[in-house]
């Protein structure tokens, strides 16, 4: 959901879009992953008629909180081939959080960059989605491929990722320029379509309507018009059609990845495909220079700080608070405040922050309540439900 009058961490959403607009902050961009079934989906002339599930919200409902770090770059995530030694490096990293979003689609232009004239095994740094996917599409295009990485899935950063289908905070809005722009709607447009082809239950891949909400008017943003059409049923809600306690609200359907089973079938089929798994970390270049294959991806996200020397990486924080289940509550929101919801078959997400600079990946008691309570005072103005 972080769609229409600021970015952030939603597809489309109001107030919440601090990496295309005004400093505002977003949707979408954590979350935990889940293991239950999917939830089955409601008629989405529900909507139309004017009433929703109602979010059930309380301190004594919060099963689990979770806070993690996006890996933000100001100017865009980075997909760049260049030379190390006699090999060849290409990184692909940087996507704030766009990272499960842009997965597959960031994950072919470093494929791309990567294997004209490769042969023999192809090595991929890093374990989290672009990692996987950038393995898996090394695996179709008829290489070994061999993963180095510190720690697998459930351990990874893309495990705490929200996983809704909107490339969120993956750019400052004045630092978009016009080849940026085209990396990445090559990459959200590769994405989309890969992602339809895994919707159901084994990879945890569904659609999804989703709400924004503002007391102003919504007005798209400029990723907003880059990848408008990849956002079916847009349209604005009239105010007897939606329970929502805000004068303008519009709805778009997308697509909800669930992070965990996502990632885990990922592994699967990288293994089942003879791909290799090899646990170490790595403190230096020349670590990398070490390996035998004569190709690496890097996928390291902000590991890539250090690694590399990105200084322009940033980490930039979410918190969330996870709600017992509500499997009738199929839909996502986003609000003023920065707030945010989505429901997941492993309980109800609700956001958020966007913490720019943070290094600790620890929830906050305070930050937690206020979000919480937040999320009451929305759902116990709705008109119905």
């Amino acid at each position: 959901m972080k769609r229409l009058i600021a970015q952030a961490d939603s597809r489309i959403a109001p107030a919440r879009r601090q990496v295309l607009a005004a400093g505002t902050a977003g949707l979408a961009a954590l979350a935990l992953p889940g293991c239950a079934t999917l939830p089955a989906a409601r008629p989405h002339g529900a909507a139309q008629r004017g009433c929703l599930p109602r979010v059930n919200v309380a301190p004594d409902r919060v099963i689990r909180t979770v806070a993690g770090l996006r890996p933000y770059r100001p100017s865009g995530f980075v997909v760049r081939a260049e030379a190390l030694g006699a090999k060849r490096l290409v990184h692909n990293y940087g996507h704030g959080g766009g990272g499960i979003t842009l997965s597959w689609g960031s994950s072919r232009l470093a494929v791309d960059l990567a294997l004209p004239g490769q042969q023999g095994g192809v090595a991929v740094i890093g374990a989290g989605v672009m990692g996987l996917t950038t393995a898996r599409l090394v695996q179709e295009a008829g290489f070994p491929v061999t993963i180095y990485t510190a720690k697998l899935p459930p351990e990874t950063t893309s495990n705490i990722a929200g996983g809704q289908w909107f490339p969120s905070s993956v750019v400052d809005g004045d630092r978009l320029t016009p080849a940026f722009s085209a990396q990445l709607v090559a990459a959200a447009r590769y994405a989309y379509r890969r992602y339809q082809i895994l919707a159901g239950e084994e990879y945890g891949v569904r659609w999804m309507r989703n709400y924004s909400m503002s007391n102003r008017l919504l007005t798209p943003g400029p990723i907003d018009t880059l990848l408008m059409d990849l956002f079916p049923e847009a349209k604005e809600v009239a105010a007897g059609d939606h329970p929502f306690p805000y004068p303008n609200v519009r709805q778009f359907d997308g697509m909800i990845v669930d992070p965990g089973r996502f990632l885990r079938a990922l592994e699967r089929d990288i293994r089942i495909a003879g791909g290799r798994i090899v646990i170490r970390p790595f403190h230096s270049v020349d670590d990398i220079a070490a390996l035998p294959e004569a190709t690496v991806i890097n996928c390291t996200g902000l590991g890539s700080r250090a690694l590399f020397g990105d200084a322009e990486l940033e980490p930039v924080r979410g918190q969330l608070a996870v709600l017992l289940p509500q499997p009738e509550v199929d839909y996502a929101l986003s609000a003023p405040g920065g707030l945010y919801m989505f429901s997941r078959a492993d309980g109800v997400i609700l956001g958020g922050t966007h913490e720019h600079g943070v290094e600790l990946a620890e929830p906050e008691p305070e930050t937690i309540a206020r979000i919480v309570e937040g999320h009451r005072k929305l759902f116990a103005g709705f008109r119905c439900g």
